[in-house]
């Protein structure tokens, strides 16, 4: 059984993806917590009822539309920090800065207090009903609690299979086994399959086929055929969820290439006439791409001293409260990039240590290289690009007259620095703002909801005040929509500090919370504290005499019950007698219990034994607990381990050099920062230039970094501590700025879904993540294209596509038959078993008659299969697949017995002989090498034995064997059959052979 729920972003307007796969069993499994750009905490309610009974959750990509409400559950939903969370390395270190940078960048993403809540605390309270209800917010979590709700989620590597560990109120996960493949997209993002019995599921929603310059495509071919096919594990699954975004999008002409140079000339076109680009984008995904881009941009620019490019004027930023720590974690996982990466980086170490060397050799010449000893280029390694983490930082640069371009964040522009980059120079129509991926509303009309990325999308689209024409480098048309001096207002966030009456109610929200989480924690005590309890009682149970039963015991829960749901009215806390033993738990300060007259369970002290977590290897290892001080996770500069934070230094305790300055007023190191990057900064001689004016250039860009990070150490913390409310501040603007359009969302368009998909061959297609018009258009296509290569009726390939809304349940169950057949003892000695790679093949080739069992026979075999069977069944099915009736009564069972001769040898001149298993090359070389041959690969492919034999593979798997049949008169001859017919046996030794008779 398989039972599909989008929760959340199926054709609908919230661009956030919430997904519910419920398996046989009771398995439920959850896939991405995506939250939309105005936190809109309604948009959670679903996903709240089915935490209770969740088995496990998966994450696929670390953006605000896969885990934005990630550290919101955690803090909000009891229960759900209790699931075990699985995801990429990439995906939890960039979610983790992801989520610091939204909690630190707005107070949107705090949870508001639902308005039925405060009414119905206003009424109580004698408040009036027609006071404004105000947007009282809960504490958003701290970067500390964010740090630790990652650090709970179990980091998986690209194809490897894995069996999850359910929840302690999840039912067994029966052999469920998880894989995750590169989606491309982002940094670790995962395309899942799910194999659970006869379900085969493959979930993919955001891939990218094509490969970028950080970014590698999605592992849907396989590259060791040709990139024909696709991988076994991903294909003819049972049912394939896929997003339908991006299904009208045709590719642009000149891939890669072209794309990265219509942005550059974008930028150059304005960047001349020194204007500033705004370059909006996510945190942690896509930025990497567009900085990778940029900063070789400018470090080719700078290196051609010929050249008179503007670049070599502009300024680069990249704005993001928190983008220090992604670029830190970014430099840490290139293995997770694309190859050409990886090659870089090789290539720029050798580099280093081949002048390092002639440094040694020639020391006493001097140093004439380019580059500083033990300093590399590498492709993360920042020459040009500034970071912004501070709103000062950004304030400073915008007041400074020339050109720059500035990447920040976020893409919507509801919230970061974007946002507010935007207002200041929106009213210059020198500026342009480039926008990277295609913000249509899903809905299709504009509303207060809105976002204003969104909205200049829609003004992109329209061209109502005209287009201006710049000319690239290669001579194409550079469209630049104006804005034509259009007032916009937008509303700005801010967090004030709660007084007078809605303090008050704010404590009685939190009072009111507390009652009801304490009543949670005490109807789900006995399955959620101790499972050792459960397995006690039930022991004591099965081995106790009659008084466990009487009536007084079995009212206890009765009336325990009765006094929770009172404890509400009362408004007093439990009692001794309501708690029992448990008290010794739950009270602190009690040391002391009387079990006089007690029974079953109040008789012994309430031990809580704690499950040891492991897997396949043993136990579970934290590698946080064997990391160096240097190594470990910081967050403003702190240790984030075992709670360290905020440590003061005391006498005698060991210091980092840079933490020996004295502190300023505000408690915080003078400068230190600043004095750390002064040390750390290379002399004039070890720059990379060797003139004067890149030197000069050099120690410019220094000393605005000094400027910036003195700003940064002296900069207050924003915000307002405790209990505060939620007001937006309007302001008003003329937009005179330029829009222009890129397309750099690195997502899968029409070409790569109407080609993959007939490739992958689903059973069951259900498309998701997209809007109505995207969702129809390519499941009309996919009807189609699946009609073309199914085998069945059009009718029933066009149902094996769903569309379904958020909330919709499709049954997407896999179709299969099943029989069981007894094999008869004379045909069970005839069998031949042939090993293939550890598994046992056989063919079968009998007669299939229904026999009479005798009455034994019948009544053990029916018994038996009865404990095969679910407990579900119905009692007509089940007797038909037990047994079948004649007539009379008497009992039958199909069984395959021996062909009589006269028709075995009619079936033995007809059936031809049949190969399985899959040879590999590398296999066949081994084994005739060990025998004494000489095989060697010669090209892509191909393996040539004895210099006379070849052996191909083609992409369909068939094996092409090409030679004499004996050695050649100058060749040494191996044995006595020839190198051709020992090819021959060998292929033949490594392949199951079923022949016809």
């Amino acid at each position: 059984m398989f039972n599909f729920t989008p929760l959340l972003g199926a054709r609908s307007p919230p661009s956030a993806s919430q997904s519910l796969l419920e398996l046989d069993g009771g398995i439920k499994v959850l896939i991405d917590v995506g939250w939309d750009e105005h936190f809109t905490v309604s948009n959670l309610e679903a996903l709240e009822r089915h935490v209770p009974s969740l088995s496990i959750i998966l994450l696929t990509h670390a953006t605000p539309s896969h885990l934005g409400a990630f550290a919101h559950c955690c803090k909000n939903i009891p229960l759900f920090a209790q699931i075990p969370i699985y995801a990429t390395t990439p995906v939890i270190s960039l979610g983790r800065t992801l989520l610091q940078d939204i909690y630190s960048s707005t107070p949107l993403a705090s949870t508001v207090i639902p308005a039925d809540s405060l009414a119905e605390l206003s009424y109580a309270s004698g408040s009036s009903p027609s006071d404004p209800t105000p947007q009282l917010l809960l504490e958003p979590p701290t970067s500390d609690e964010i740090a630790h709700y990652f650090s709970l989620i179990h980091s998986l590597k690209y194809s490897q299979p894995h069996e999850p560990l359910p929840s302690a109120f999840s039912p067994p996960l029966n052999g469920l086994k998880i894989t995750a493949y590169n989606a491309g997209h982002t940094l670790g993002g995962t395309i899942w399959h799910l194999q659970h019995g006869m379900e085969s599921i493959v979930y993919a929603v955001d891939w990218n086929q094509v490969r970028e310059n950080v970014f590698g495509g999605a592992a849907w071919l396989d590259a060791s055929g040709g990139g024909a096919e696709v991988i076994e594990q991903l294909r003819k699954p049972t049912a394939l969820i896929c997003s339908s975004r991006g299904a009208e999008k045709s590719a642009l002409t000149g891939g890669r290439k072209k794309r990265d140079e219509l942005l550059l000339d974008t930028i150059r076109a304005t960047v001349a006439k020194g204007g500033t680009v705004l370059i909006p984008t996510d945190t942690s995904a896509r930025i990497l791409e567009l900085a990778y881009l940029l900063e070789h941009a400018w470090r080719k620019e700078h290196s051609n001293n010929s050249s008179d490019s503007p670049f070599k004027t502009a300024k680069l930023y990249l704005a993001s409260r928190n983008v220090g720590a992604t670029m830190r974690y970014a430099r840490s996982m290139l293995e997770w990039m694309d190859e050409n990466i990886v090659k870089e980086l090789e290539a720029d170490e050798t580099s280093t240590n081949r002048r390092q060397h002639k440094r040694d050799d020639s020391k006493q010449i001097g140093n004439r290289d380019n580059q500083p000893a033990g300093k590399t280029d590498g492709p993360f390694e920042f020459k040009y690009l500034r970071l912004l983490e501070r709103k000062k930082q950004v304030d400073r640069i915008l007041s400074r007259p020339g050109a720059r371009v500035i990447l920040a964040s976020d893409l919507s522009l509801e919230w970061g620095f974007s946002k507010e980059i935007f207002h200041r120079i929106a009213e210059d129509n020198s500026n342009l703002v480039v926008l990277t991926e295609n913000q249509a509303m899903l809905n299709g009309s504009m509303n207060d909801r809105t976002s204003l990325g969104s909205l200049l999308w829609s003004w992109y689209q329209e061209k109502r005040d005209g287009v201006a024409i710049e000319t690239g480098t290669d001579g194409q048309n550079l469209e630049q929509v104006h804005s034509g001096g259009r007032e916009l207002q937008t509303g700005f966030a801010a967090r004030v500090a709660l007084e007078g009456r809605e303090l008050l109610a704010y404590q009685q929200y939190l009072a009111t919370q507390r009652r009801s989480q304490t009543q949670a924690t005490l109807g789900n005590g006995a399955t959620l504290e101790s499972a050792a309890d459960a397995v006690d009682e039930a022991s004591s149970t099965s081995s106790s005499s009659s008084d466990e039963s009487d009536p007084d015991r079995q009212g206890k829960a009765l009336n325990t019950s009765a006094k929770v749901a009172n404890l509400h009215r009362t408004k007093t806390g439990l009692n001794k007698e309501t708690l029992g033993v448990n008290i010794l738990l739950r009270q602190p300060g009690v040391y002391d219990y009387d079990v006089r007259g007690k029974k079953g369970r109040e008789q012994m002290f309430p031990f809580v034994s704690r499950r040891r977590r492991a897997d396949d290897f043993g136990d579970i290892i934290r590698p946080d607990e064997y990391l160096r001080a240097e190594e470990r996770d910081e967050v403003d500069g702190h240790d984030m381990r075992d709670g360290v934070s905020g440590k003061e230094n005391k006498l005698g305790q060991k210091r980092k050099w840079g933490d020996a300055g004295l502190k300023d007023e505000d408690g915080e190191p003078g400068s230190s920062t600043a004095n750390k990057r002064r040390q750390q900064r290379p002399t004039a001689t070890d720059r990379n230039g060797t003139t004067n004016g890149d030197v000069a250039l050099t120690d410019q860009l220094d000393r605005e970094l000094d400027e910036l990070s003195d700003s940064s150490d002296s900069e207050a913390a924003e915000g307002v501590n405790g209990p505060s409310k939620l007001v937006f501040h309007q302001h008003s603007i003329n937009a005179h700025i330029k829009i222009a359009f890129v397309d750099f969302a690195g997502i899968h368009d029409q070409r790569s879904l109407s080609m993959l998909i007939p490739l992958i061959q689903p059973r069951k297609l259900i498309l998701i993540s997209g809007s109505a018009s995207e969702t129809s258009y390519l499941a009309n296509e996919c009807r189609q294209k699946l009609v073309h290569t199914a085998p069945e009726s059009a009718v029933k390939a066009q149902a094996d596509v769903y569309t379904p809304i958020d909330g919709e349940t499709v049954n997407a169950s896999v179709d299969t038959n099943a029989w069981t057949v007894k094999l008869s003892s004379g045909l069970v000695k005839r069998l031949r078993w042939q090993n293939v790679r550890g598994l046992g093949v056989v063919t079968l080739m009998g007669h299939l008659a229904a026999m009479e069992l005798d009455q034994h026979d019948a009544a053990d075999s029916i018994s038996k299969k009865r404990q095969k069977l679910l407990k579900d069944d119905d009692e007509e099915e089940s007797k038909a697949r037990q047994t079948r009736l004649d007539d009379k009564g008497q009992r039958f069972d199909p069984i395959l017995d021996v062909l009589p001769a006269s028709i075995a040898a009619a079936t033995r001149s007809v059936a031809q002989p049949l190969h399985v298993g899959d040879l590999r090359l590398a296999d066949l070389r081994k084994m005739l090498q060990s025998t004494g041959h000489t095989a060697e690969f010669r090209g892509e492919g191909t393996l040539l034995i004895d210099g006379l034999v070849a052996v191909r593979k083609t992409a369909t798997g068939r094996i092409e064997v090409e030679g004499g049949g004996f050695g050649a008169p100058d060749y040494p001859i191996k044995d006595a059959e020839g190198s051709f017919h020992a090819v021959k046996r060998r292929i033949y030794d490594g392949l199951a052979v079923i022949a016809g008779g």
